[in-house]
């Protein structure tokens, strides 16, 4: 997962879901899962009743490949080696949109849909993928009876410790119901083309292949997360009580911009660098306490275009490798920067052709440097 190393892409990074326009995809209006006077207390059992109808099982037919796909977050039942692959989804509006994960549908020829406990198959057009944030848009024409969108709710507005409920086809188990709080935020995961994707929700509910592009729903029964990828600790492929969910802000955005646009663009600068600690500062004697270390210019870039300059020395401290004497990144348009996040969520704020002043160290001269952002390729390379 990228949050685990030191050295992060600012390639990676997406458009948050706090930036640009307000959404236009429209929101079914919320309305309490508890009614006053119910003697139903089982919330659970209310959201699953409220929200299950609207979740889809979703069956990708592969074309056999010579070899796996290079990420494969949920294990075996997601591999690029031919078949069915199995992942859910849910609807979004009356016009039968669905969102999923990327990953479930990428490669697929055909793709057939079954909405909450009804067997009808539905075959599902693509709308459009982002690769970069492992969303798709998919749409499916099926009687208005059989459509129930979920509400989505605001991500932002998300807090540790909040309970929160799954709803999926795990192992192809349609229709299976899970319920744990949000463990922790802002995270990180890595996206299916090697970029990060920012703000993810972690939840120590139920998460397993087939997961992949459910719901994660709040106590309200507002949809706040897409399910998208697991840690197993290492070991095998199942549940070990974290998962990681895609902000709805985030995919909500996502989904708008393909329904304009066809696609979804991502502003790119194109380092690789990690993030200056006093401790790091000390050990390898850098001239600031704070900050971003360049390791790494993408070539052909726009970091590059612009002049700025990574590593060309490699250090071991404590087993970790380090690439120094690039370049240190201090400020952005004039605001001190103190971590790698913070230069991924500049970006992630910014269109490609949009301009950012960068202020950088080099060799203890300080200097500016005017960078004109890139659209972001189609993977890491």
């Amino acid at each position: 997962m990228v949050g685990a190393f030191f050295w992060v892409a600012v390639a990676a990074g997406w458009i948050a879901g706090s930036g640009g326009d307000s959404p236009t995809i429209p929101t079914p209006p919320a309305t309490p899962v508890a009614d006053k006077g119910s003697e139903d207390t089982n919330v659970v059992n209310q959201i699953y009743r409220r929200d299950g109808q609207g979740v889809a099982f979703i069956e990708a037919t592969e074309a056999a490949e010579e070899a796996p796909s290079p990420f494969n977050p949920f294990g075996e039942e997601e591999s690029r080696g031919g078949g069915i692959a199995t992942g859910s989804g849910f609807v979004i509006d009356s016009a039968g949109h669905i969102l999923t994960n990327n990953h479930v549908v990428e490669g697929a020829t055909k793709i057939t849909v079954k909405l909450g406990s009804s067997d009808a198959t539905h075959t599902a057009e693509v709308v459009g993928t982002d690769p970069a944030s492992d969303i798709a848009l998919l749409k499916v024409e099926a009687p208005a009876d059989q459509l129930h969108p979920l509400a989505l709710g605001n991500s932002s507005q998300v807090r540790v410790g909040d309970p929160v409920v799954a709803i999926g086809n795990p192992f192809g188990l349609d229709r299976t119901v899970t319920s744990g709080i949000v463990s922790a935020l802002q995270r990180q995961i890595q996206a299916p083309n090697g970029f990060s994707i920012d703000h993810v929700i972690q939840t120590d509910a139920a998460i397993n292949p087939g997961n992949s592009g459910g719901p994660l729903i709040d106590s309200s029964g507002d949809v706040v997360g897409i399910n998208s990828q697991i840690e197993t600790g290492g070991g095998g492929n199942g549940n070990v009580g974290i998962g990681f969910a895609i902000p709805i802000n985030t995919a909500r955005e996502v989904a708008n911009e393909i329904e304009q646009n066809g696609k979804v663009e991502h502003a790119y600068l194109g380092i690789e660098g990690g993030t200056i600690t006093p401790a790091l500062a000390r050990a390898v004697n850098l001239p600031v306490e704070k900050g971003v270390l360049v390791a790494e210019v993408t070539k052909g870039g726009p970091a590059e275009k612009a002049g700025l300059q990574g590593g060309s020395t490699e250090a071991t401290i404590e087993g970790a490798t380090f690439q120094l004497g690039g370049d240190i990144i201090t400020e952005i348009d004039g605001q001190p920067i103190s971590s790698m996040e913070e230069v991924i969520e500049a970006v992630d704020t910014r269109k490609p052709g949009d301009e950012m002043e960068l202020t950088i160290l080099r060799h203890g001269e300080k200097k500016t440097v005017d960078v004109t952002l890139g659209n972001r390729p189609a993977s890491v390379k």
